[in-house]
């Protein structure tokens, strides 16, 4: 009985290939619909010009004097889609040691009128003194409660060696915090943070700027914000607008602001 049981099974019929193809197929097609309409809702909006990942419920944006002076009530009335709007903004307020961003005072105080949460950035010179350069920050930037951390923008070496680069951050980092009760984000780009943050400052929160994907896979769990496009509009602003999104949850937006 048991060898004719076997014969039995060893002659059964294979499936026609094109129904194996066709149900291959069918779940390639779940597969690639589940991604699309559950993990990667990327939309593009006309009124921006851009596609926005609307997967993420926190979008913002960035400025400095080089987008004019800000109607910020626009700004913050301005809708995404029917659900979203602007929910926050970094505005640069120093450079180097000595630079103040001229339009940082009044887009600190706009922005923070408008209801749109606030945070500010300093963008980082490698060959000038991190003390200088944190005390600058610490003179012209005064946090209140529901502001975001202090940034670091870090994008440039000025010819300086990796090991200076990375004390000369470290120290920033170090004086800022102190004084803010608050550990700074750290902004930079794909290459450096390759290069000089991943391995070095995996405890700080990290805010990157990278265009060329669709999805933040590629990045650490430290990575919080995601500039994803420099080509955005907004109402109230001339010219185009650096976009982003807080890839975090909400209990991890919380804990980031001032208390």
């Amino acid at each position: 009985m048991a060898q004719k049981k076997y014969d039995k099974i060893e002659t059964r019929k294979q499936l026609p290939w094109w129904i194996v193809n066709l149900l291959l197929g069918t779940i390639a097609a779940g597969v690639v619909f589940y991604w699309f309409s559950s993990g990667n809702k990327w939309q593009r909006i006309e009124r921006i010009g851009i596609k926005l990942p609307l997967h993420y419920d926190l979008h913002g944006i960035d400025v400095s004097h080089h987008n004019g002076r800000i109607n910020w009530e626009q700004v913050a009335k301005m809708p995404l889609n029917d659900d979203l709007k602007i929910s926050f903004a970094f505005i640069k307020a120093t450079e180097g040691a000595t630079h103040l961003d001229r339009q940082f005072e009044r887009n600190w105080q706009a922005a923070k009128k408008a209801g749109i949460c606030r945070g500010a950035y300093h963008f980082y010179y490698p060959h000038t003194l991190s003390d200088l350069q944190a005390e600058s920050f610490i003179d012209r930037v005064k946090l209140q409660k529901g502001d975001l951390p202090p940034v670091l923008d870090v994008e440039t070496e000025h010819n300086q060696k990796p090991d200076l680069i990375v004390r000369g951050i470290a120290n920033w980092l170090k004086i800022v915090e102190k004084h803010y009760g608050l550990r700074p984000i750290i902004y930079t780009n794909y290459n450096f943070y390759n290069r000089y943050i991943k391995a070095n400052f995996a405890d700080y929160p990290v805010w990157i700027a990278d265009y060329s994907n669709e999805s933040f896979s590629v990045f650490g769990a430290e990575v919080l914000f995601w500039q994803h496009n420099e080509n955005g509009y907004v109402n109230g602003i001339r010219g185009r607008v650096d976009y982003n999104v807080f890839t975090g949850s909400g209990q991890e937006w919380a804990k980031l602001q001032k208390p």
